[in-house]
């Protein structure tokens, strides 16, 4: 009933475009861990008023059989800026259709009033103890796409066998309900709620637990820039300064509000470095700030750079910032925590392909680390369980820019980290540090740990299955290779199959997935390499590291090492001009 995408099909009937309406209607979007993520516009394949109507229909009915106090405890649903002229479709739109899925059936919903960060639905799920939460966002993706992410009662992301079972309910329930397009019906409902000024107060004054220097704060000279790339983050990082009794950060004016057309840059990514940081390097020299802190458009993620003596900027990478913040929450809590035995029930965790810094730190301090498969869904899950035997959680970390620094949030938390990494360096500052020296000394104590990180594009699915079955047949059936280029091939372990040459039964102890491909090389000389698809755009990606023991100084050489173990990698495993794949362009 969508008067724009109706029009966008009929048009193509009367044109007889079998190409375009296969496009639109030839295969539904899957629903997975992730929930969704596709552009906006018309048909099956696409995020609009419809698929999303069925989603959430699929999704009311599985909580329905999972919970039977639904009706009581209710869900939480929030959306970011997002909209699409062409098709009608916008985040507030789709969390509105939604919230009216859901009070058409008699389940309370706590749906945000206006736009907020990703980390303020899990939030609100934990806080008020609701069945589950909803957020209308595609992240950091481009400005057609849009998504749907889900979040259970235990305040993290969804994982198997959840997906599947909300998959299956969305194709019992694609007939829209009666009334399930009139969104206006949810205004003079009793079962609506808005939890945006209660979240506001309790989620800062949550964060407060981890403000440790308040008086340094105040005083600090520090000036820090923040830019939220036309997405969310503006006001609530503004929050964030203050509750930490920061002076607020200089925002990049023609950033800092909303704009679903991300007028200013290519991808709106901070990941994608400096070229998403260019008006906030430029802002940072007229106002004489050192550090800028930039958000993705849903706030979830977090990109530091920081002014060297030289003048140059330094984009610190996700696994870089890991290394410091988790060396930050760790002296804290340490400083704060006179109980030595205490120490035995401390935790960090971060993912597979992320740097093992943290498991570096945890050996010498005594305290635990683990590793997870890729993606905060299971490090907010693992995180969860912990907790609930007690231990504390103080840190998680992906090396794509994703940090949680705050037990209330399960899930990656740009604004928290943003606040954090402020008074970190603030007082730093005191000290006459810099971050890049306390990086550093914290590789100087624990051991250099060196990354490098990239993908290719790829958009065909055969192409990526092939050379990843290349992998698995390398000399002959089922042989992996022994070496790549004059690197030595030490150990592998392949968690599409779940093989793990280093385990006595070969068998992975990481979960395994047949639906995604993640194959890690370790080799002779100390480093490792992953390759893996992503869930949610069609890269092949791969992470490589190089440590060395504490007091290996020598950075240059170690850099050219990994920087040839990267170049045989790409040129003997992805074979990129014979696959046809797109380099990640600077």
């Amino acid at each position: 009933q969508n008067p724009k995408t109706y029009a966008i099909v009929k048009q193509l009937l009367a044109e007889g475009n079998a190409g375009e309406l296969h496009k639109y209607f030839g295969s539904r979007m899957e629903f997975g861990t992730a929930g969704l993520r596709a552009a906006m516009g018309a048909g099956i394949s696409h995020m609009n008023d419809l698929t999303i109507i069925q989603t959430t229909q699929g999704f009311c009915r599985y909580l329905e059989k999972n919970f039977s106090d639904l009706k009581k405890r209710g869900v939480v649903i929030g959306f970011d800026a997002r909209a699409h002229l062409s098709s009608g479709g916008s985040s507030k739109r789709f969390a509105r259709l939604a919230a009216n899925t859901f009070i058409s059936q008699g389940v309370p919903v706590y749906l945000f009033s206006d736009i907020i960060p990703t980390p303020f639905v899990p939030y609100t799920v934990t806080h008020l103890k609701l069945c589950a939460g909803i957020m209308v966002t595609a992240s950091h993706n481009p400005k057609q796409d849009n998504g749907y992410k889900v979040y259970w009662e235990n305040g993290a992301q969804i994982i198997s066998p959840h997906d599947k079972g909300i998959s299956q309910a969305i194709e019992e329930n694609e007939e829209p309900w009666p009334q399930a397009w009139d969104d206006k019906l949810i205004d003079s409902s009793l079962l609506l709620h808005d939890p945006y000024a209660m979240v506001n107060k309790e989620y800062f004054k949550e964060i407060q637990k981890q403000c440790f220097y308040r008086n340094i704060n105040k005083e600090t000279n520090l000036k820090f820039v923040h830019t939220s790339v036309h997405g969310v983050g503006h006001k609530f990082v503004q929050l964030a300064f203050k509750a930490f009794d920061l002076s607020p950060p200089f925002a990049v004016p023609e950033q800092k509000d909303p704009d679903p057309d991300f007028p200013t840059v290519k991808y709106p990514n901070p990941e994608e470095g400096k070229g998403v940081l260019t008006l906030s390097f430029a802002l940072a020299e007229k106002d004489g700030a050192r550090i800028i802190l930039a958000n993705d458009p849903d706030a979830d993620r977090l990109a530091v750079a920081e002014k060297q003596e030289s003048g140059e900027w330094r984009v610190f990478s996700g696994n870089e910032l890991g290394a410091l913040l988790g060396w930050w929450i760790f002296t804290c809590w340490k400083n704060n925590n006179r109980d030595t035995r205490a120490i035995k029930d401390i935790y960090m965790l971060s993912s597979t392909v992320s740097s093992k810094i943290l498991r570096a730190i945890a050996l010498k301090e005594g305290f635990h680390f683990e590793e997870t498969l890729t993606g905060f869904k299971w490090m907010g899950n693992r995180a969860k369980q912990l907790m609930d035997q007690g231990k504390a959680v103080l840190f998680a970390f992906e090396e794509a820019i994703g940090y949680m620094c705050c037990p209330a949030v399960l899930d990656k938390d740009g604004v928290s980290a943003a606040v954090i990494t402020a008074e970190m360096a603030s007082f730093l500052a005191t000290r006459n540090l810099s971050l890049s020296q306390q990086l550093k000394a914290v590789y100087d104590e624990y051991g250099l740990h060196i990354t490098k990180a990239s993908y290719f594009i790829c958009h065909d699915p055969k192409v990526i299955q092939q050379l990843f079955d290349n992998l698995r047949n390398f000399d002959g059936k089922n042989t992996y290779p022994k070496s790549c280029g004059r690197f030595k091939v030490s150990g592998i372990r392949d968690l599409t199959t779940g093989y793990d040459s280093s385990q006595p039964d070969q068998k992975a102890i990481l979960p395994t997935s047949k639906s995604s491909q993640m194959i890690t090389f370790t080799f002779a000389n100390g480093g490792v390499a992953t390759m893996r698809t992503s869930g949610t755009e069609p890269k092949i990606k791969y992470y490589s590291e190089l440590c060395a023991p504490p007091g290996n100084s020598d950075v240059e050489q170690l850099k050219k090492e990994l920087d040839e173990l990267v170049n045989a990698l790409e040129k003997h495993f992805f074979q990129p001009e014979k696959n046809k794949l797109q380099r990640k362009t600077e």
